[in-house]
């Protein structure tokens, strides 16, 4: 694709080289899935479930009855999906109920709740309509209050949260029309002037753009003398002069959804306003997403629980060949797949949820680890929903109540849930993100020994280090507890998960012996292997999913709710996701990846035109992408903030 006139142009190794920089470098704290990928299964760190305190339990299930209630009461989701648009009154309610605080801390007027009943109100609010949820998560888990609370001054804090928590909806802005998951080609500018600094750019995909009355904007200050620069986090107001949201976008799902395009032009913002220092932009945002990460897993595990109710009820009355649908094979494993999955996930959701409000563990990679496996997950198990409705499922609810029947949205919330594995880092992108965590071992022992900059004497330093290192570690993975038939025992009772948590343990040392032959083999060109990566990554994420499920299904058990039937639902999800993991295994050495880069070559070279032949392009006129020149806007502003 190629740059506007004004885009920087950057290389390959340039682009890592900002990414990189932006990277929290220091494990300060154990990790449970860092450790898994380095084959060392740490139960340890996950068992037994750790819990919330109980003024922290109280204070959730008071919120969430009446955000219940008033989801019951005041939310009409038909209506959203009709209308393409969330009513501004419910928009009013939800901040009259504290719904824009959940977050923010008490002193400042929020509600102060845990990142575990945070994501249990979305999950609630996202099965009555998911532009909800992602209004709400928007606003909280990336928007102007999380970044503040980690990185903000006592003095932004003191001005923004307040609003943040009860009438102003917030936004986050960073890519932009020709710049998505690489920001080193940034392009909108903050140039400093007196004590302000002047904004110049567009912005795309602004969710909750089109109503915020704050912005979070990520814009690159220049380098000088006696400046840093580099791309940096501001506070922006979005009634500021300059300021134009220049479309609302639409989208397949997610009708409701508030997202625009923002164009800034001379837009004046005090230096008061800089979040943090020069150049720490990218890092204010990777860490901000660490937990806020966890709120789209939230509304997949509340996508999963529906998808299970309907396919319950559903099943249990539609009847062919003489009996209901759910006693056949074929539809009986799809609502299996449902209730299993959905158990796993609300299992690893409500784990990291708690490690997060504990912080007592580095929570990254599980964090991105929820995302990926539950925008996943949750797809898949909404297309099977439709797939059980048959007919009924690829009809409109609309449709559906017009000829007399329940109107069932499965089709729409297939439509919703398919952007959660674009939203907040593609899966693509959260493959490479997760496999550079997970390698990271290995490159701060081995990296310069890859590195064709580094010189030969650095090499040699690297390589005597590396020895010292892997002369520990790969004997330790020849074996372990998995090995073992009696170890984990305390998870066999009537249904035996002991099992289950020894594949674990014996394929988490598989994995680093895979991810250690694959260094041995590629070397530098390790990280073109994406194929490979993605696989080791999705593999760690069944893992870390099997071993939440046993962990959940046991504190369950302890606590006495429904601990024989969650041991029956952990055991179907870990043998479903043996055979995944299985299958990843298998295709990590056997796989089409090389003649798919000679199919991709030929595809681009005009090689296989011919194939197109006989079809229409109904495509409309205009670039591939938009021009986003910066100047003064020549479009009508249709920001509409919420009053």
């Amino acid at each position: 694709m190629s740059a506007t006139p004004h885009q920087p142009t950057v290389t390959e190794r340039e682009a890592r080289q900002v990414a990189e920089a932006a990277r929290e470098q220091d494990w300060r704290k154990p990790s449970f899935a860092k450790e898994l990928f380095l084959g060392r299964f740490r139960l340890d760190l996950i068992h037994p479930h750790p819990l919330p305190a109980d003024e922290d339990t109280q204070r959730g299930e008071e919120f969430l009855a009446k955000l219940r209630d008033f989801c019951e009461t005041k939310i009409d989701s038909a209506r959203i999906e009709r209308e393409a648009r969330i009513p501004d009154e419910t928009i009013t309610g939800l901040k009259e109920i504290g719904a824009l605080g959940m977050k923010i801390d008490t002193k400042y007027g929020g509600l102060g709740l845990t990142q575990v009943y945070y994501n249990k109100a979305l999950a609630l609010v996202g099965s009555m309509n998911p532009a909800l949820g992602a209004l709400l998560s928007a606003h909280q888990s990336i928007g102007v209050p999380q970044p503040l609370k980690l990185f903000g001054t006592q003095e932004q804090r003191d001005t923004f949260l307040p609003r943040c928590a009860r009438t102003d909806i917030s936004a986050f802005l960073l890519t932009e029309p020709d710049v998505g998951s690489d920001p080193a080609r940034l392009a909108t500018t903050a140039v400093p002037e007196g004590d302000d600094y002047i904004l110049d750019g567009v912005k795309l995909w602004t969710t909750n753009g089109v109503v915020a009355d704050l912005l979070v904007v990520m814009a690159r200050v220049p380098k000088s003398e006696d400046r840093k620069g580099g791309i940096t986090a501001f506070v922006v107001e979005a009634a500021s002069e300059g300021v134009t949201v220049e479309n609302r976008n639409a989208f397949m799902g997610l009708r409701g959804l508030e997202n625009g395009v923002t164009r800034f032009h001379r837009v004046r913002v005090p230096a008061a306003n800089r979040i943090g220092p020069e150049g720490a932009g990218l890092k204010i945002a990777l860490t901000t997403l660490n937990t806020g990460r966890l709120s789209l897993p939230a509304m997949c595990v509340g996508a999963g629980k529906w998808c299970l109710k309907i396919a319950r009820e559903w099943s249990a009355v539609r009847e062919q060949w003489g009996k209901p649908v759910a006693f056949h094979e074929a539809v009986g494993s799809k609502i299996s797949f449902i209730a299993a999955t959905t158990f796993a996930l609300e299992a690893v959701l409500d784990l990291s949820s708690q490690m997060a409000d504990e912080n007592r563990n580095d929570i990254r990679i599980e964090a991105a680890l929820a995302k990926l496996y539950g925008s996943e997950m949750a797809c898949l198990m909404a297309d099977e929903l439709v797939q059980i409705r048959g007919g009924r499922g690829f009809e409109t609810a609309a449709s559906l109540a017009a000829r007399g029947e329940r109107a069932v949205p499965a089709e729409q919330v297939l439509r919703d849930l398919r952007i959660n594995r674009i939203f907040e880092g593609s899966t693509e992108i959260m493959h490479l993100l997760i496999a550079r965590e997970a390698v990271d071992a290995h490159l701060s022992v081995a990296g310069d020994l890859i590195d064709p900059d580094k010189s030969l004497s650095e090499k040699a330093k690297a390589g005597a280090n590396a020895g010292v290192f892997y002369a520990k570690w790969l004997p330790k993975l020849v074996a372990g507890a998995g090995q073992l038939p009696r170890s984990y025992n305390e998870f066999h009772h009537d249904v035996d998960l002991s099992t289950h948590l020894r594949y674990v343990e014996r394929s988490a040392r598989k994995l680093a012996r895979s991810t250690f032959y694959a260094m041995s083999r590629w070397q530098g060109r390790m990280e073109t292997k994406q194929g490979f990566l993605g696989r080791i990554v999705d593999i760690g994420a069944e893992l870390f999913a099997m071993s939440a499920a046993c962990v959940r299904a046991e504190h369950l058990r302890t606590t006495g709710e429904h601990g024989r039937e969650a041991y029956q639902l952990a055991d179907a999800f870990c043998r479903q996701s043996r055979v995944r993991v299985e299958e990843l295994f298998g295709r990590l050495w056997t796989n089409t990846d090389d003649i798919d880069r000679k199919v991709v070559k030929g595809v681009l070279s005009g090689t296989y035109t011919w194939l197109e032949e006989g079809v229409l392009d109904p495509s409309g006129e205009g670039p591939w992408i938009a021009d986003a020149t910066p100047g003064a806007s020549t479009r009508e502003n249709v920001h509409r903030p919420i009053r």
